[in-house]
């Protein structure tokens, strides 16, 4: 079954994404978030720049979890991946304590008509309901970008 997820982005790394220089999106957190293992190869994303619209959408091909992350870890994972999910040194500095994450490998990376949605809320990723879809998963709200 395919999932489909909300993420949030900041415009920098969004614009990576969307110019295929940033193909991992990493997710590091002190606490374990309710998304960790909830997201799986195959899933659809969809990218909404942080205080802006829905611009595009991804498939996941691969999900990489980290649990009882030690910053040492999080050194390794800078130095093995940082050149796929482009993270600046201050990035990296403010996730040395991180315990938990995910890094999330994209493809199929698609500018759409932007679409706002109504969220109002902190979340920067959200698995998809039918009770929770910002009107995403009803048919002709996304269309490809001209």
């Amino acid at each position: 079954m395919t999932n489909y997820h909300l993420v949030i982005l900041k415009k920098p790394y969004l614009d990576a994404i969307l110019a295929g220089q940033k193909r991992i999106e990493s997710r590091l957190s002190k606490t374990k978030p309710y998304t960790f293992g909830r997201v799986l190869a195959g899933d659809k994303l969809f990218l909404k720049e942080s205080s802006g619209p829905v611009c595009a959408t991804a498939k996941v091909t691969a999900v990489r979890n980290f649990d009882n992350l030690t910053p040492k870890q999080i050194t390794e994972i800078k130095q093995r991946y940082n050149h796929d999910i482009i993270g600046s040194d201050e990035y990296w500095r403010s996730k040395s304590n991180c315990r938990f994450g995910f890094l999330v490998w994209l493809e199929d990376v698609k500018s759409i008509e932007p679409v706002r949605i109504n969220k109002k809320d902190w979340r920067a990723w959200v698995v998809l309901t039918e009770k929770e879809d910002f009107g995403l998963l009803k048919p002709d709200t996304v269309k490809e970008a001209q």
